[in-house]
């Protein structure tokens, strides 16, 4: 529309069309207004909130490349004969599942390129969950109110495995056919229900004919659904609750200091966003990931040399691979405890994983709002604890992968497993251990760098001849970041006796709280935080250089 025509239409009391529809929705929709109240919403401009978008970036592009992929996928177990263009199983018997990723990889134009993004998406979705989630851990992110939003993550990232597993099950080739086999045998070794449970799955004795299409339907709509619904809802509440942010000047409980989200935000996270594909696509160009192709279709009869799961999934494999293979008879049936006790042990650290910011809380017994994080090293409890959860994670890596281990190393297969066996229950109580004593020293060295300042590797020699190092005092800001934090007082259980003599009864989950918040705050667990008048005291000229 031109000038002319806008000048005139408004002339005559008519709004131009782009106006009328826009006022439309807004009458229906309050477009206007949410738009107004969220448009210049603040983000806080730290690079590890960039861990989050990594997480929605690639799940984006998970959703993308699925979708391409389903169009030519046939979720079938029915057995064809191959006559696609590789040469090597042309006159193969396979099933429909696998002749039809063969030719989404050698036939169908780009393809194998799609299949390799839609893989590596995932891996990189499930590694950016994994440290997202520890970044949110290690700095306490997950306290009021956002114990709800650490319990949406958690399921994205347990939904996420399962998602990944049921997707890599999909191709029907000898790797992910082992996996699905794995997978029965943990199933099977559940008393009583086991067998009826792995029927139910697979339609019959394994493999059955109806997995793979189960899986499809599960990996496409089910999972990807209740994620998407979580992703949404994660979102949400990010807004409602606003972004935490690290201790600094001007930094409250109250506000946000940061960026808008438009423009300058959303310029960045657009940029991020091509970025972040960008580089997955490169990965998916020059690093192959599961060539069905030099496996073959899946037959149960034999199992592939190395086969291994995905990262996301190599602790649970690993449990099971250290566990001595215990049977016992109970009532005439046989308990396959090597396989039903990592089994068990799997979900319970799950469970606690996602239920521990309600810990914390009753430990603490602080039940007010936190927008400002913590620095890992001034909370050394909870930060020996995130670190020791991850050295039993990686310990479990190693044993999900002793075979590879074993022929790249050119070690015993036996002596690594035992290694793992070993390293279960010591390596995770060795770094909680050493992760806390860490924390407490870089405690005490922000002490002292708060009174005596900063090291400026400046000699001086005093009149008497003592060589002194010169410390330049910190500035206010860096004494703000140093100082900010919050410390906690144990909670003591109180007089046991009232003041007519009656002796009350301590419960013992009072007991348990007042032993968890004396490790947790206790003297031997914190440095105390310099005061004002110690640091009056030293930069007045007393022992100040």
């Amino acid at each position: 529309m031109s000038t002319t025509e806008t000048t005139e239409s408004r002339a005559r009391g008519k709004a131009p069309a782009g106006e009328r529809v826009a006022d439309w929705a807004d009458g229906r929709l309050g477009i206007y207004g949410l738009a107004k109240a969220n448009m210049r919403k603040i983000f806080p401009d730290h690079w590890s909130f960039m861990l989050g978008e990594v997480c929605l970036y690639s799940f984006i592009i998970i959703i993308l490349t699925g979708v391409y992929l389903t169009l030519f996928f046939h979720p079938s177990m029915n057995e064809v004969e191959y006559h696609g263009s590789y040469v090597p199983l042309q006159g193969q018997l396979m099933s429909e599942a696998f002749s039809s990723t063969l030719h989404i990889s050698f036939d169908v134009r780009g393809g194998l390129l799609i299949r390799q993004i839609h893989h590596w998406a995932a891996l990189i979705f499930l590694a950016g969950m994994f440290v997202h989630m520890m970044r949110v851990f290690f700095t306490g992110a997950f306290r009021k109110p956002r114990e709800i939003n650490w319990v949406f993550g958690f399921l994205l990232f347990v939904l996420g495995m399962f998602t990944g597993f049921t997707g890599y099950s999909l191709p029907d080739d000898l790797l992910s056919g082992t996996g699905v086999r794995f997978m029965e045998g943990a199933v099977l070794s559940v008393p009583i229900v086991g067998t009826y449970l792995a029927f139910f799955l697979f339609g019959g004795e394994f493999p059955g004919g109806d997995f793979v299409a189960r899986f499809y339907s599960v990996h496409i709509l089910l999972l990807p659904g209740i994620m998407l619904g979580l992703v949404v809802g994660h979102l949400i509440l990010v807004v409602y609750h606003k972004h935490t942010q690290y201790a600094g000047p001007g930094k409250t409980n109250k506000n946000v200091v940061g960026m808008p989200l438009l423009p300058v935000y959303m310029a960045k996270a657009g940029g991020f966003f091509f970025l972040v594909f960008g580089v997955i696509a490169v990965i998916s160009a020059i690093a192959t990931i599961n060539p069905i192709w030099a496996l073959g279709p899946y037959r149960p009869d034999q199992v592939s040399t190395g086969a291994q799961p995905d990262w996301y999934m190599g602790f649970s494999e690993g449990l099971i691979r250290v566990m001595p293979g215990w049977e016992i008879n109970f009532w005439g049936h046989t308990l396959v405890l090597g396989v039903f006790i990592p089994l068990m042990i799997f979900p319970l650290v799950l469970v606690a994983i996602a239920v521990y910011p309600f810990i914390e809380s009753w430990v603490t017994g602080d039940k007010r709002e936190h927008h400002i994080l913590d620095r890992p090293r001034n909370a050394p409890t909870r930060t020996a604890f995130g670190v020791a959860w991850i050295t039993w994670y990686m310990v479990l890596l190693i044993g999900g992968g002793n075979d590879l281990w074993a022929t790249h190393f050119h070690l015993s297969i036996n002596a690594i497993t035992w290694f793992v066996r070993i390293a279960f229950f010591v390596g995770p109580v060795v770094a909680f251990i050493v992760t806390k004593r860490i924390c407490l020293g870089l405690q005490r060295r922000d002490k002292d760098k708060v009174l005596h300042g900063r090291e400026s590797g400046i000699i001086k020699r005093l009149p008497h001849g003592e060589f002194i190092e010169v410390h330049e005092p910190l500035s206010q800001d860096a004494l703000h970041t140093l100082t900010a934090h919050e410390q906690y007082k144990p909670v003591e259980i109180g007089p046991t006796v009232d003041e007519n003599g009656v002796e009350r009864k301590v419960k013992g989950t009072e007991k348990l709280r007042a032993k968890l918040s004396k490790a947790y705050y206790g003297e031997e667990s914190q440095i105390p935080k310099p005061t004002v008048e110690e640091y009056k005291e030293i930069t007045s000229g007393h022992g100040h250089h």
